[in-house]
């Protein structure tokens, strides 16, 4: 069973991840689609491993339901940026990631569909960080804990998890 996950992450804007080493405030927000398009490509490769399906405990994701999550990601993430850039203080509405995990049964997915599916959603979000203006990058939204982002804080933010993730499930985390 899959202990939830109910931290708060936004911590990783202030100091650099222990365990994968990212430095989310320190890294560039003008980066971000160039980064997502690399994200991309590696959940990819994690996606064509012989054990994408395998936990490797019972209490840890398999590659698959990380990757998985991954492409959800970069789906909310193309949604929350789109909103930002598009209102004025949006609120975001919680996202359960543990049960989205468990309602669309990540664990039994198709990685060649995943993986066809990662692809679209990092594309996407890659296109829609390529088309936000440099009046753009502090306007703000607001998530449902009170937690502000502007941007690129979220930009920030965003890029940090599929990083830790892939160091989660063994690969080369990229420097950027």
């Amino acid at each position: 069973m899959i202990v939830p996950d109910n931290k708060n992450w936004t911590w990783v804007l202030e100091r650099q991840c222990p365990d994968c080493g990212f430095n989310a405030g320190a890294f560039d927000p003008g980066r971000t689609a160039a980064a997502v398009r690399d994200l991309g490509e590696r959940w990819s490769a994690v996606l064509h491993r012989p054990d994408v399906s395998v936990r490797p405990r019972a209490d840890v994701w398999s590659p698959l339901e990380y990757s998985c999550h991954v492409r959800d990601v970069f789906r909310i993430f193309h949604e929350r940026v789109g909103m930002m850039v598009a209102g004025v203080d949006p609120q975001f509405a919680n996202w359960d990631q543990d049960a989205t995990a468990i309602d669309d049964d990540y664990a039994s997915q198709d990685p060649s569909a995943v993986a066809d599916a990662l692809g679209r959603a990092a594309s996407a979000l890659a296109a829609r960080f390529d088309a936000v203006g440099s009046d753009q990058w502090q306007r703000r939204g607001v998530r449902s804990d009170g937690s502000v982002f502007t941007v690129a804080t979220i930009a920030q933010y965003m890029t940090h998890d599929p990083m830790h993730h892939l160091w989660d499930v063994g690969a080369e985390v990229p420097r950027y």
